[in-house]
């Protein structure tokens, strides 16, 4: 059997895994990690969800009858990008206090620590716990998709869920929506030295980019601020000589719960007029629990003491499998919490502080304690 290992320890060993994604390879990570729970009274269950790409529910202490304390996070990190790194994305080096490597922050480190605190209370567990980790989140949630899409596969109803994402250890009570849209223009080709023959899709293209920017998603939301729109992506041509009949841009929108999304996409497809082609490639609701629900009041509680100022209702512009997952669960009250630092997500030299992760250990077991005890109320 293997020997506990430490906050830091595990954190380093899932780090050491190349998960990155495109294209993924989070099997050899999954397979590795499934063994080291199944040694610690875990039971483990792993779903592929295709070649090298794979899921893990995980019980402790399961109770036929007794919702468990969920902990949700995905295992699959994004691209290093073409900056050179000064530190080894996948050593784990800790170098002035932080933990360095590609996930460290998003979100690795976040499920060393629910996993160790797991195993710290679990002669104390009156309730079980679930883990649920993906692959593919970094890509639309694919992993939690293709979990909720199984016919073999029976998703836990949680009491309450906690997705470990970077939130530098304070309690976030939702998320914004993400909606990513192709947006195509089509014109007629010719040669580069007549172009009066044909139909440059490239300008019909940026007259659309021109539109889009006056566009407005929608009024502001009362926590979650007002909707954003970013173009992130352009292609068209294949050849400096020829018209291009063909152009795209992708379209990034993040909303919030009020915002109806194949209502805003017929709205935004009036706005930029038949010349465009719109097609979804991300469809993910907002998530938001209520601030004033008595889990969620007591998370907050609970995790005062680790700030010095007092903690009140926020959420994050990104996206997480809560979007997915969620209704497939029972629609549970959920918290965003973990010790990454949200500026490092995606960056290079990511790091996770370890005063950080350490804290998210003692922050989780607290969390657990808390949970049980309301079962024996």
């Amino acid at each position: 059997m293997q020997t506990d290992l430490s906050v830091i320890e595990l954190t380093q060993k899932l780090l050491a895994f190349d998960t990155i994604n495109p294209p993924g390879n989070e099997q050899e990570c999954m397979l590795w990690l499934a063994e080291y729970l199944r040694q610690h009274d875990f039971e483990v269950a792993t779903h592929a969800f295709g070649e090298s790409r794979m899921n893990l529910i995980a019980h402790l202490n399961a109770k036929d009858k007794t919702p468990p304390l969920a902990f949700s996070g995905h295992l699959d990190t994004v691209p290093l990008g073409n900056a050179a790194w000064q530190q080894s994305p996948f050593g784990g080096d800790i170098v002035d206090g932080k933990l360095y490597g590609r996930g460290s922050s998003d979100m690795k480190a976040a499920i060393a620590a629910f996993i160790v605190a797991c195993l710290a209370q679990r002669d104390n567990l009156q309730a079980g716990v679930v883990l649920l980790l993906t692959g593919g989140e970094e890509t639309g949630c694919d992993g939690a998709r293709a979990l909720i899409d199984s016919p073999d596969i029976r998703l836990p109803q949680p009491a309450a869920v906690i997705v470990g994402e970077s939130t530098a250890n304070y309690p976030v009570i939702g998320h914004k929506g993400a909606l990513w849209l192709r947006c195509e223009t089509h014109g007629k080709t010719a040669h580069g030295a007549m172009p009066e023959l044909g139909i440059n899709a490239i300008y019909l293209a940026m007259d659309a980019v021109g539109k889009i920017r006056g566009f407005e998603p929608g009024p502001p939301h009362p926590l979650m601020k007002k909707p954003t729109l970013n173009v992130g992506v352009i292609r068209g041509g294949l050849n400096i000589n020829s018209v291009p009949d063909r152009a795209s841009f992708d379209v990034d929108l993040r909303t919030d719960p009020t915002i109806d999304h194949h209502y805003l996409t017929e709205r935004l497809q009036r706005h930029l007029s038949d010349a465009v082609t719109i097609t979804p490639l991300i469809d993910l609701p907002a998530v938001l629990t209520d601030g004033l629900h008595p889990w969620i009041q007591s998370t907050i509680a609970l995790c005062q003491p680790w700030h010095s100022e007092p903690i009140t209702p926020r959420i994050v512009p990104y996206f997480t499998d809560a979007s997915v997952l969620l209704a497939a669960l029972g629609n549970p009250p959920c918290v965003i919490l973990g010790p990454g630092e949200p500026a490092m997500a995606h960056q290079t030299d990511e790091y996770c502080k370890v005063e950080r992760l350490l804290e998210s250990v003692d922050i989780y077991q607290t969390l657990l304690a808390d949970f049980n005890t309301r079962l024996n109320k």
